[in-house]
């Protein structure tokens, strides 16, 4: 029995339906009286609980050979954000305290790439940068950060773990409107769009379930292997959504400085009306930064070879279209969220 936490977010349903493919049985943790489209008609077992009741841990890890452990709280902020530092590193630290308990044999981490540190001259990032939670550009990379330390110290002390660093993905099955869900959405309707410049690593959401899979059946304890697929600006995502579409549009590149001093006031928006912003002081950071990111070390000792990023744009347009036509309707994010 392979038991999930965190099955509804977009890996994570994702990596469900590749394991039942395989012919797994699967278990997944879900918040008490929390359904979701995501796993619907899904032959799962549901266990109610959450990461940091130990208790419900303690239940749900009964007969369980593998964990892969993909819950955590986004948070877009750059500033102190206690309650995503308390989700994603206690959760962590309560799963890694019950699986020797239980005698629950391995156990897949996710974690991050802004959770390691960025090389000072731009060079490539692979898996020799270490976790950095002293060097942070928000509470989400510095709790990814640290839970990815708290794995890693937990593996010295005897647990078989691996640590899984996706970059962003894109593609179907994004029932709960992931950041790059919500862009494509937009970008998706007809009109007047706006892009800044800059760039990020994308990947099709198909790719990175496999290469958890893979890191499960071919990761070397103790571990980190960093998923990534292909650079993409803003501009080549926003077109390939746009020529996948089909509407009319017309587009109007943002200058950063803009882009930034707009960040502000779209926060105090985003306070008044419980809508988490589009874009923020730290995710503008993140798409200027470094995302020269390898994966030669997954494909190398997983044979992690993941299909073109753009690709996957198209399809997630597909799979928001056909989701559109059949009269289904995808909750959009109103705050942080635990998927």
């Amino acid at each position: 029995m392979i038991l999930l936490s965190g099955a509804t977010g977009n890996i994570g349903n994702v990596l469900v339906r590749e394991l039942l493919g395989g012919g797994e049985r699967v278990r997944v943790l879900v918040r008490p009286g929390k359904t979701s489209l995501a796993l619907a008609e899904l032959d799962v077992e549901m266990v109610p609980g959450d990461i940091l009741n130990t208790e419900s841990l303690d239940l749900a890890l009964r007969g369980v050979t593998l964990v892969y452990h993909l819950a955590a709280r986004i948070s877009l902020t750059a500033g102190p954000d206690p309650e995503t530092g308390r989700v994603n590193l206690e959760g962590t630290r309560n799963i890694i305290a019950a699986i020797p308990r239980l005698g629950t044999e391995c156990q897949v981490h996710a974690s991050s790439v802004y959770a390691l540190r960025k090389p000072i001259d731009g060079s490539l990032i692979d898996e020799t940068q270490p976790f950095d939670d002293l060097h942070c550009q928000g509470a989400y990379d510095c709790s990814k950060a640290r839970a990815s330390l708290a794995v890693q110290k937990a593996v010295t002390d005897g647990l078989d773990a691996v640590v899984v660093c996706p970059t962003a993905v894109t593609g179907p099955y994004d029932f709960h409107d992931s950041e790059a869900g919500r862009a494509i959405h937009l970008y998706m309707r007809p009109g007047l769009k706006l892009y800044v410049e800059g760039a990020y690593d994308f990947m099709d959401v198909r790719d990175a379930a496999q290469g958890f899979i893979l890191a499960a059946g071919k990761g070397h304890r103790g571990e980190t292997y960093i998923l990534s697929g292909d650079r993409l600006t803003v501009r080549e995502v926003a077109q390939k959504v746009w020529d996948a579409s089909g509407y009319w549009r017309a587009s109007i590149e943002v200058p950063l400085w803009l882009a930034y001093r707009m960040t502000d006031l779209i926060s105090f928006n985003s306070e008044l009306t419980g809508v988490q912003p589009f874009f923020t002081g730290y995710s503008l950071d993140a798409i200027c930064s470094n995302s020269r990111i390898s994966h030669t070390k997954a494909s190398r000792e997983l044979g992690f070879h993941p299909k073109p990023a753009r690709q996957a744009d198209t399809d997630a347009v597909r799979w928001f279209q056909h989701v559109q036509a059949s009269g289904m309707s995808i909750p959009e994010t109103k705050s942080k969220v635990a998927v």
